[in-house]
């Protein structure tokens, strides 16, 4: 796999677009990570596990290495994508970021609130390769918006 784990901060490369991915679980940071290279190779993933060290990691970039998305699992160690959007809501250096929350659960509740506190959508984690590969092309959207 290219592009991925443990990158430093000023990885992403002229013309790059980075993706900051909270995700846990690995299997599903590796297909995410296969449907966004296949769409764009341009795309330079960086997967982190926590929630806690993910702001940590965002923290660190310079403001012209932030990512053009933030894709959050909703149930992750440390801070669940709430707890996250409702502190980057309150920093106004990531509020043009947009945030996208994927999670097993179509929980109604979870959706509102994750809007509420500032995601740009929240979508339940496909079942199959074609509707990952949908759900990525509609999530990278927001990087060209």
């Amino acid at each position: 796999m290219k592009n991925t784990l443990n990158v430093h901060p000023s990885a992403a490369t002229q013309g790059s677009k980075l993706i900051l991915s909270g995700e846990d679980d690995i299997d599903d940071q590796e297909m995410l990570e296969e449907a966004l290279i296949a769409l764009d190779e341009k795309f330079v993933i960086v997967h982190i596990d926590n929630g806690k060290k993910l702001l940590e990691y965002l923290d660190s970039l310079p403001d012209e290495g932030l990512p053009c998305l933030v894709i959050l699992d909703y149930n992750m160690p440390g801070l669940n994508a709430s707890e996250i959007l409702k502190w980057l809501s309150n920093e106004k250096r990531y509020m043009a970021i947009p945030k996208v929350v994927w999670s097993t659960s179509g929980s109604n509740a979870y959706k509102t609130h994750c809007i509420e506190l500032g995601a740009s959508d929240y979508l339940v984690k496909p079942s199959d390769m074609k509707s990952l590969q949908e759900a990525v092309r509609y999530m990278t959207s927001f990087c060209n918006s």
